[in-house]
């Protein structure tokens, strides 16, 4: 009988994981290098031929063994990856991880605690107690946190609990600004709720007013309502009047749930924690420290003010957490998530907050938020593009003078294809912007310099690639006009149009 791969834990473990520690970093490093730039070059169809090549077949008759595997699939998935260490990969809220995250990442899935009984994670269920409770402090002095893989967990938490809660005096009913996260609106259809009310957001934000007005209109004795505000809006990073609103939620007596998923990082900042004035009154509060926290996903929460609502997540399972055990003083965690098993996610962000500290966090929160606010005017004082609004956290929204909505489009996915930049796009205001999630401390005034170069040349050849086809065309129909017998007794009319470039041909909208 052959010995068995080695472990990963135990005593023995890390002199087993140095050697291929070594093989993927070195693969990553490598693969890094082959990339050359933040996304890899050729789009879907060439990314997929050579992720294929290197990991076909993909269940071998004998394998090749684990350094040659780490070797190839770890430099295959990073030369096919979008990087967001690269300073021009800015198109989502996409951290770059700090290196000491990932590294405790490392050690959690070498001990592989599993988060839903006492007897499988002794000290990860007492460091997640810890350290939820100390994050939901930020926030409310009484309050707890559950841990989740991220906002849409924590929203769809939120909804639940609200509906738990209110079901004795009648049915919930969901309130959200046309701002709101998608997870809001499919987590009330997964629970089964009315479809939720879409309050007006003219300026980007919820009106309090248009709130007041909805919560007027749908008043009556038998229902309960939730408001769903936002600090950080995923479009333009807008944060909701809060305290307005818990106001408008305090006179009709709504529940009130943040989705701060993108905004909550201000916390840690001593200069923008103000900007979250009101968060303090919510009975629920979405953060994810997988955005303005730079951890490696998944790292979210769900802050309760009121700890006895989580009380409808109680659930027995004898094998986990069996009536006798509980009394005899054993942790009950499976009232902890609706998930059993769970990953100790806990313990990266634990590392991150021992060794960056408040002000190491808020440091670096300031600084990708004084990016924005530079790059901005930056874009403001250049004469090719139109900035949108002055950030309220790290994203930028601009546009070339220029460009129509379907050019905007085409030029950005043109940078993808040819794997130098990486810009999201947002449907603002009636028009379409390019969008830079500023995530990435490390960033310099000349990297985004040079994202604006890429964009201007991106544009340039675009338009070029439409004058050609244009032109093409006039060409064709030049020559089959004259190829055409004349017909002399025909009535004279006006030339054919020439059709309008199509840049949209052959890819999906989104």
């Amino acid at each position: 009988m052959s010995t068995p791969p080695p472990l990963a834990g135990g005593v023995q473990g890390p002199d087993a994981l140095r050697p291929l520690l070594a093989a993927a970093l070195d693969a990553l490093r490598d693969g890094a290098a082959a990339r050359g730039g933040p996304l890899p070059r050729g789009g879907p169809t060439a990314v997929g031929d050579r992720v294929r090549a290197a990991a076909d077949p993909v269940l071998p008759e004998h394998g090749t063994g684990p350094e040659a595997a780490l070797r190839t699939l770890v430099h295959a998935l990073t030369e096919g990856a979008a990087d967001p260490a690269d300073p021009l990969c800015v198109a989502h809220l996409h951290c770059p991880p700090l290196a000491v995250a990932a590294a405790a990442d490392l050690a959690a899935s070498a001990l592989n605690p599993s988060m839903d009984s006492w007897d499988q994670a002794p000290a990860a269920s007492a460091l997640e107690a810890l350290v939820t409770r100390a994050l939901a402090a930020e926030i409310h002095p009484t309050a707890d946190a559950l841990v989740t893989t991220g906002g849409t967990e924590s929203n769809q938490l939120a909804l639940l609990l609200a509906r738990e809660t209110a079901a004795p005096r009648g049915p919930l009913r969901l309130l959200v600004g046309e701002n709101a996260h998608h997870s809001l609106i499919r987590g009330a259809w997964l629970l089964g709720l009315p479809e939720p009310v879409t309050v007006p957001a003219p300026a980007g934000t919820l009106d309090p007013a248009a709130l007041d007005e909805a919560l007027n209109e749908l008043g009556g004795p038998h229902t309960t309502f939730l408001v769903a505000a936002t600090a950080g809006t995923t479009d333009a990073g807008l944060i909701d009047p809060l305290d307005d609103i818990a106001d408008v939620c305090a006179a009709h007596r709504a529940r009130l749930h943040i989705d701060a998923a993108y905004g909550g990082g201000l916390l840690f900042s001593d200069v923008r924690k103000h900007l979250l004035h009101g968060i303090e009154r919510a009975h629920t509060v979405t953060l994810d420290l997988h955005k303005l926290g730079w951890q490696p996903a998944a790292a979210g929460l769900l802050a309760v003010r009121d700890p006895h609502d989580l009380a409808a997540l109680t659930h027995r399972a004898d094998y986990l957490n069996a009536d006798d055990d509980t009394d005899a003083g054993l942790p009950d965690l499976l009232g902890r998530s609706l998930r059993t098993t769970r990953r100790p996610d806990i313990l990266k962000i634990a590392v991150t907050l021992k060794a960056l500290g408040r002000t190491g966090l808020g440091a670096l929160i300031d600084q990708v938020c004084d990016q924005a606010h530079q790059f901005a005017a930056h874009i403001e004082s250049h004469p090719r593009f139109e900035l949108y609004d002055t950030p309220a956290l790290s994203t930028v929204l601009f546009r070339p003078t220029d460009a129509d909505d379907t050019h905007l489009a085409h030029l950005r996915r043109r940078l993808l294809t040819d794997g130098t930049a990486v810009l999201g796009r947002a449907d603002l205001a009636g028009r379409r912007w390019l969008k830079a999630t500023l995530l990435n401390p490390h960033t310099r005034p000349t990297d985004l310099a040079n994202l604006l170069e890429l964009v201007t040349k991106a544009s340039e050849e675009a338009s070029d690639e439409a004058s050609g086809e244009v032109s093409e065309e006039a060409s064709g129909e030049a020559k089959e006009r004259v190829s055409e017998p004349v017909n002399q007794h025909a009535t004279p009319g006006p030339p054919h149009p020439t059709p309008a470039p199509d840049f949209l041909e052959g890819t999906t909208p989104r």
